[in-house]
């Protein structure tokens, strides 16, 4: 007997890991198709108004230049818009690309008219001056830039005196560039003229507005990166025709010199 007791219990081991293996068999079949029985959750999209078209800044949007697109709601940020209603007469701050979500971050106040009026801080002002190719950098500067404002005066006539260049604003918005049409004299044809339109504070615009009446002015474009401000002196001719010259030659002592005094003995050495 106690010879087949070892397969007595080899047996009982084999039948106890066959239940547990048909009992785990079993549970996880049942596991299995309760999941699949069960309905998968779904996230229904959110419709949401985006650019129908590219919208340049300052203008009033319209339902035609809206148009609503779904888009799933974790992918939503806030002050998004569902309606047309929401953003009727609404105007825009920013440039707008085609497709791109619309939010109130990117819209001016309520009751806002559109125009440079809109894209103006409410703490400054709107100044237009008239360039030509030269100042206005050849075309090159567009609504957003920043530019720098310089002004070059030359003495009054019967007086002494120098021509003057100086930076009087640093970094200044561009709000609006364009053409209008002015007329010289009364016989003349009206002529396109070049204005380029500056966001500024009241101290800027009265250092523009002389400067637009005393001086010729220049406007030299910025990166958009580089906000820093320099001070300068101004340039005027003697400053403008010493720089870039030689060093003056030295005689043959040498440029200077240094007297060396030990005692009663003195020594010059010449540099």
């Amino acid at each position: 007997m106690k010879r087949y007791r070892p397969l007595v219990f080899f047996g009982l081991a084999v039948i106890l890991g066959v239940i547990t293996s048909v009992l785990v068999f079993s549970w996880l079949q049942n596991e299995k198709s309760r999941l699949l029985a069960a309905p998968l959750p779904t996230s229904k999209n959110v419709q949401v108004l985006v650019a129908n078209a590219d919208i340049p800044w300052g203008t009033k949007l319209t339902p035609e230049m809206m148009l609503m697109q779904e888009v799933p709601p974790g992918a939503i940020p806030e002050g998004h818009f569902t309606t047309l209603e929401a953003i009727k007469d609404r105007v825009v701050l920013v440039d707008l690309k085609r497709n791109e979500l619309l939010l109130e971050s990117k819209l001016a106040p309520v009751g806002a008219v559109g125009g440079v009026a809109a894209v103006t801080d409410p703490n400054k002002r709107a100044m237009s001056v008239k360039v030509d190719d030269v100042i206005g950098v050849a075309g090159f500067i567009k609504p957003a830039d920043r530019v720098d404002v310089m002004v070059t005066i030359e003495p009054e006539a019967g007086k002494q005196g120098h021509a003057i260049a100086k930076m009087i604003l640093e970094n200044v918005k561009v709000l609006a560039a364009g053409t209008q049409m002015e007329r010289k004299g009364k016989d003349e044809e009206p002529k396109p003229v070049q204005v380029i339109t500056v966001e500024v504070d009241v101290d800027e615009a009265e250092k523009l507005a002389l400067a637009s009446t005393q001086g010729k002015l220049r406007l030299a474009l910025r990166n958009p990166l580089n906000s820093e401000k320099v001070l300068t002196k101004g340039a005027q001719v003697g400053s403008l025709l010493n720089s870039y010259r030689p060093k003056p030659a030295t005689n043959g002592e040498g440029g200077f010199r240094v007297e060396i005094i030990k005692g009663d003995v003195r020594k010059e050495i010449t540099f």
